[in-house]
């Protein structure tokens, strides 16, 4: 099993999904992407059904044949191909007007590094614990689908410490700024429809997307963690990894293509 199939089969790591949504709002261009052309925000119906796409989607990259692959990156490539505009108002080093395409590698690098920095955070949070090399080998992993995306090879960070300096140059050169649009979707993206009734695990996802964000992202985005959020979140964090130690995989991984 490579780490990816290890990662990525694990239904709990979903719960740190939000927490990569976040990060790639953070990024002007992404944010003025989803809010201009995404339809997740319409009805609760197309909330989940977006996200049942998306793990589907994951699931035939990982796990799938050749041709299951293919489909579903000839599904992405089509989305992203009809994803383009201008931002509205200027952010960070990016001024008003600023054209944005999902096709944009520089933005599939983005998207492709909050994903690779974030599951293996919640994988260790809610399932058990990683070495370093196996989180070296997460970066390394999908070069190939990656390509089939648009990203040259050489491109995207393939370790932890390249992935660790593309994070913090991205912050530094003013990429990632938090705008009024970000912090919009995030209101959705911790607040869902229907999400009293998904109790708990409305709860400890929300828990998860605010309390894993780096410091300075969270307050930018205007989210209070106290020391007792921080208790709750590790916490059912004990529960989760306790639960699954107990679960068969049948029930505790996705099951695949």
């Amino acid at each position: 099993m490579t780490v990816n199939e290890r990662i990525n089969g694990e239904r709990l790591v979903v719960l740190g999904w939000g927490r990569a949504i976040l990060l790639q709002l953070a990024h002007p261009l992404v944010a003025a992407g989803v809010a201009d052309h995404s339809t997740f925000r319409a009805t609760a119906a197309s909330r989940y059904t977006r996200l049942h796409s998306t793990i589907q989607s994951m699931l035939a990259l990982t796990f799938g044949t050749p041709e299951e692959r293919q489909a579903a990156i000839d599904r992405i490539n089509g989305i992203h191909q009809r994803v383009h505009g201008t931002l509205g108002s200027g952010a960070g080093r990016f001024p008003a007007g600023t054209p944005y395409t999902a096709t944009d590698p520089a933005l599939l690098i983005w998207v492709d590094a909050t994903l690779r920095d974030t599951l293996p955070m919640a994988y260790e949070l809610f399932v058990g614990p990683l070495t370093r090399d196996q989180r070296d080998q997460y970066c390394a992993e999908g070069d190939e689908v990656m390509a089939a995306l648009g990203i040259a090879e050489g491109t995207r960070p393939r370790s932890v410490a390249e992935l660790e300096r593309y994070m913090a140059s991205m912050a530094d050169r003013g990429d990632i700024t938090v705008t009024d649009t970000a912090r919009e979707l995030a209101r959705e993206v911790i607040a869902p429809p229907l999400g009293r009734a998904l109790w708990p695990a409305s709860h400890v996802t929300r828990l998860a997307t605010i309390g894993l964000l780096p410091a300075p992202l969270r307050d930018a985005y205007g989210f209070a963690w106290t020391p007792d959020n921080d208790k709750a979140l590790h916490a059912w964090a004990r529960r989760a990894r306790a639960l699954r130690r107990r679960l068969p995989d049948r029930l505790a991984r996705w099951a695949t293509p």
